[in-house]
Formats: structure tokens, sequence, C-alpha cells
């Protein structure tokens, strides 16, 4: 045991050293307002492009819920210049692979090439910031694949469907109140005239952040970005309303009955994010708090709730510490058939309520930072999760600088840093309660393929 131990102490300062040596972000900002970061990794003659828009779910209102995540798949039919396809076809051509996704926080496009056709990207990106072709019939054969996509992803899952319902009654009048891939009647009310103006309001390079990583020069980078996007008019933004969520006094319950074969719980107390907080330390303290819970099989929810007492088959904990508005710390669980979802809560809740009273032990706490910090590191292999987190960064107004911060943050939480934030912010009066209370399950029903989707988010 104490072998095992030693060891993972050892990738923990192994992983130190690794971080410190990583290259940094090259950032070169044009007239025109769009950001340019280029992180050069010359280990493969690769590169990955990405086009950050800052808008997403959290910018919608009542209405026109899923605007940007329509205007997303819409981004792909056609421009003044290309027809509805071209993009992908041209990509594929080139030897590359292209997809977008919307987020709470942001839209982002991106493609995978040999490193010297970034120019066709960069092309191709450009001519759609400002030149997109928004035509009618195209618009209501897209509407149609998010429908299906809906039904699919979210109405014919009971959890997510619960998930759902859960984040409607959790958030009161925030952002992340509505789902990204909004509510069926704004869906079905959608006009092209809707999208076209949500173009126009934040498709410009001055909301843009575009991000490289991979075997290129920056420099080169530099002056591609300006011979392609340099020309493009910069866009009149008008400052994002805060959009505060109105103080929880209390804990919200919410029993959601649909056919499943076991019962699942939620469980998320409102909580600020690095965006947000007062004391940074705090938020590292509550990432390092759900990795004690869920971090690996030898965590606290697995081995005493899943293994021990058997009281659930599955739990996990998360917490999204580079949010751009306060959120959530979020707890799932299933109860074993023996179980009841009530019976599963108490149990959570017992757990929460050890983290405020007794510190973790420092075996306990080395075990779980070297272990959070592996997979930030093994995740930072990747050249696409490095353009990630590059961009997640920049684009939910942390900046990028925030990544080279986190293996130090994460190193100095301390046992009473856990302990005092679980505490300070793992409140029951801030407490939100979801429970999935089964329905017999209806006979299957063959599932139509989805026609002419094509993004996964």
């Amino acid at each position: 045991m104490r072998f095992i131990f030693c060891s993972v102490i050892a990738v923990f300062y192994l992983i130190l050293s690794v971080a410190v040596a990583e290259p940094s972000v090259h950032e070169y900002t044009l007239k025109n307002g769009l950001k340019v970061l280029v992180k050069e990794d010359h280990r493969a003659p690769v590169v990955v492009s990405q086009v950050w828009y800052k808008v997403g779910s959290s910018y919608e209102y009542g209405g026109i819920t899923g605007i940007s995540h329509i205007l997303e798949h819409m981004m792909f039919k056609g421009t003044k210049t290309l027809k509805p396809g071209d993009f992908s076809r041209i990509i594929a051509e080139n030897g590359g692979r292209e997809n977008a996704f919307t987020g709470r926080d942001y839209t982002a496009y991106f493609q995978r090439l040999e490193n010297s056709r970034l120019k066709v990207s960069f092309k191709l990106e450009a001519d759609r910031m400002r030149n997109l072709q928004l035509l009618e019939d195209e618009f209501e054969k897209e509407r149609k694949v998010v429908q299906e996509e809906r039904r699919l992803r979210t109405d014919d899952k009971p959890r997510s469907k619960t998930f759902e319902f859960f984040q409607a009654t959790a958030f009161t009048n925030g952002g992340y109140k509505n789902p990204v891939i909004g509510w069926p009647d704004d869906i079905q009310q959608m006009t092209v005239t809707d999208l076209q103006q949500w173009y126009q309001k934040w498709y410009a390079p001055n909301n843009a952040t575009v991000v490289v990583a991979g075997d290129v020069d920056a420099e080169q980078v530099f002056a591609l970005a300006e011979e392609y996007f340099g020309f493009l008019q910069a866009g009149t933004l008008t400052k994002v309303k805060p959009r505060v969520e109105v103080q929880q006094t209390g804990v919200r319950r919410i029993t959601v009955k649909l056919p499943a074969q076991l019962p699942y719980l939620i469980m998320g107390y409102k909580v600020p994010v690095l965006n947000t907080i007062d004391n940074e330390k705090d938020a590292y303290a509550l990432e390092v708090l759900a990795g004690i819970l869920d971090g690996g099989s030898s965590a606290r929810l697995a081995s005493r709730l899943v293994r021990g007492k058997q009281i659930a088959v599955s739990a996990s904990a998360s917490y999204d510490l580079y949010a751009r508005l306060r959120s959530m710390f979020m707890i799932n669980a299933s109860p074993t058939r023996e179980q009841s979802a009530a019976q599963l809560e108490k149990a959570l809740l017992e757990e929460v309520q050890l983290l405020q009273t007794q510190t973790v032990t420092e075996e306990e706490l080395d075990r779980v930072k070297a272990q959070v910090l592996a997979n930030d590191t093994y995740e930072k292999d990747s050249i696409f999760y490095q353009a990630m987190q590059i961009g997640t960064l920049e684009t939910v107004g942390l900046g990028w600088q925030k990544a080279d911060e986190y293996v130090d943050r994460i190193n100095h939480v301390s046992a009473q840093d856990v302990m005092e934030s679980a505490q300070k912010y793992l409140l029951v009066d801030k407490l939100s309660v979801a429970y999935l209370d089964p329905l017999p399950l209806e006979k299957s029903k063959p599932t139509p393929p989805v026609t002419g989707g094509r993004h996964a988010h």
C-alpha cells in the first residue's frame, strides 16, 4: 500500500515538472478586435484551429432559447460564395475533420488539418464570420434535425430530462436556467429573422477568439490571420447584462415521473466559480473537494456508498471551475434496488457533513491531488484539448493564463481549505434536489435515425 502511495506522489511531482516546461501561448490582436492565440506543439505535423464566439445559451432569454445552438447548425449551410455543404466538403478534400459545439457560455467551431492547410481553415472561417446566408428552406430542414436531436438526447432519456427540469428549478432567473438545445416551443416558433438578428449581434471579429495549436510558427499564424480576418469589419457590441441569480433561501425539490429502470437523484449546491468568487483559493478547494468525493475507484462515493454500504449503483460529483456565471457543485447518484432515493440522499448528505466536520487525511489529499493533476496533464497531451482549454478560459473572461496557474493552485490546497470550503459553500439553504421516480417501462419502439444531423454537442 505504501509503495502505491509513494508511486502516486512520484507521478505528482513529475506532473509538476512537466507543467513548468510547457510552452507558453503567443497572443496577437487584430485592429478589428479579433484575438488570435497560438500554442506551438511540434510533435506531429498537425494543427487544430478553433474559432470561439462569446455567446451561448446563457446569453439567451425567453422565447429564443436554443437559438445559439441552431445558429451553430446553420453556419454550415452556405455563405454568399459557398453553397450548403461546401464548407465540410472542402475541409474533407484537404484531409481534415471539422465540427462545432455550443455550450452555456460559448459557441465554437474547429478543424483538424495537416499543418500546411491552416490557410484553408482561416479562409472558410473568415467567410462565414460575416457572410453567412440564412436560407428559409435550409432552416426548416435544420429545425427538424434539432427537434429530433432534442428528442433523442433529452426527451427519450429520463436522466437527461430530469436534469433539464432540475436546472429549471434550481435557477430562478440566471443564465443557466434554460437548456442549451432550447425549449421545444421556442425551437418550433423560431424564425430566420430571429437567427439573422442573433448572427448580426454576436458573430463579429471583436466578439471572437481564434485559437491555433499544433506544429505551427506563431508569427506565421498571425500573418495568416491578418490576411484572412484582418479586412473584416468589427461589430457594434452591446454590454452583456449580468443576469445575477437571485438569492436562494431554502431547499428546492422536484420529483420527475418518467419511464425508467432505476430511480435517480440529482443534488446541486449553488456555489461561486473563479469568475465570481471573492477568494480564488476557495474555488480550487471546491475542485479538490469534488475529487475527494469522485476521484476514481478509491474516492469516497465509490468506496463508501457503492462498494462499502452498497446503497448506490453509481455516484458522482462535479464542479465547473471555469464557468462564466455562478454555478453549482453537483452530486448525481442512483440507488440500488433495495434502497430508495430518499435513503441515498440521506447517505450523500452524511458524506457532505463529514467533509464539513472532519479534515481529510494528508494521504487522501495527496492521492486526490495527484489524480486531479494527472488527469489535467494527460488531457493536455492532446493538442485539441490544449486549444480547447485556452479557448474556454479566454471566452468565459478568465484569460488563457489561468491554465498555467492550475497545477500550482491545486498543489497549495490544504485539508483545512477543503473543510472550510465545504462549510462555507455546501449549505442546505443553497441546495436543490431532483428525484427521478421511475414509471413502468413502455415496450421499446424502433428509433428512427437522425437525418441531416452532423454535429456532436
